[in-house]
């Protein structure tokens, strides 16, 4: 019998000041309209392509930003469509894995209620800002009923830019409030495993859907570097996935955002928000079908982390 092969598209919904507060831009310099752009225009737009495709996307959420009614709205009519609402913390801080357990935990539950208030349904699935977790993070976790996690990253090449785009930056008078993570992740499992003593070793414990990364080079498969390359290429970096029991696509919000939204001064640091968004939803259409044509089945990240770790 062949087996099946699952594949998800998720989705995280970090909003725009996230992205001034990693290139030290204020949100002041930045049309009032564009704050809440992830919220107000691009969920709008993953909807649309996703029904498009017949997929469900698997939401990652930041707590704080459903304060907003609107966007607490917009959500619940994700969650409605049946798509998967997942937690991202509550304020989504950078230095969220070295904070005290208790406030660690205060991110988890607070993001958790906020989530079931805005869509009647708490969310089992978790991914930490900056992909940054450790062990007390997993810990913390487990305590707060957590079923599964989607936050390891062990990609080198993702590791090497980011360290080397914070060293500009401090070389140049600019502060990120983004973190490097211990480079432990970096020989964590790539594949869906149960997490050890270590987190970064397989055991029994808590369900891990690592972010996916390309089998030799180790090229993050995700929306940026998929977009970056363009539709052709987007469909070589899928190709290379394939034969994988699970795929995992990881978006943001700004993915389907461009410069023409508002994000011009931003678009000066994030080079992404300078292509056009038709190339970019061309880019992951293209990623999607290439994955159905093999034969791959799409779930949510709930649903793939409970049939491939069962």
């Amino acid at each position: 019998m062949t087996p099946i092969r699952l594949a998800s598209v998720s989705c995280d919904l970090d909003e725009i000041y996230n992205y001034c507060a990693i290139h030290d831009i204020a949100l002041s310099e930045l049309p009032a309209a564009s704050a809440h752009l992830v919220y107000d225009v691009a969920l709008a737009r993953l909807e649309r392509w996703s029904s498009e495709h017949g997929i469900a996307l698997t939401l990652f959420t930041v707590g704080a930003d459903l304060r907003r009614r609107v966007a607490a709205e917009a959500l619940c009519g994700m969650h409605q469509k049946g798509h998967e609402i997942a937690n991202h913390s509550f304020s989504h801080r950078y230095d969220f894995s070295r904070l005290a357990r208790d406030d660690m935990r205060d991110e988890v539950v607070r993001a958790s209620d906020a989530i079931a208030e805005a869509v009647g349904q708490a969310p089992v699935g978790f991914r930490a800002p900056g992909y940054i977790v450790n062990d007390a993070v997993f810990q913390v976790l487990a305590e707060a009923n957590v079923e599964y996690d989607a936050s390891v990253f062990p990609c080198a090449p993702y590791y090497a830019a980011k360290a080397a785009v914070m060293g500009m930056m401090r070389l140049s008078g600019r502060r990120s409030r983004s973190i490097i993570g211990s480079p432990d992740v970096l020989i964590a499992p790539r594949s869906p495993y149960r997490i050890g003593q270590r987190y970064t070793a397989r055991g029994t414990g808590m369900r891990e859907l690592p972010v996916q990364t390309l089998p030799i080079s180790g090229v993050p498969f995700i929306g940026t570097t998929l977009t970056s390359a363009g539709p052709k290429g987007a469909t070589w970096m899928t190709k290379q996935c394939l034969g994988a029991e699970f795929v995992n696509l990881e978006l943001h919000g700004v993915d389907v955002l461009s410069a023409g939204d508002g994000l011009e001064r931003l678009a000066q640091k994030q080079r992404d928000l300078r292509i056009p968004l038709e190339r970019k939803l061309a880019s992951l259409s293209r990623a999607v079908q290439t994955l159905k044509d093999a034969g791959y089945i799409f779930a949510t990240m709930r649903d793939a982390a409970r049939t491939l770790l069962s």
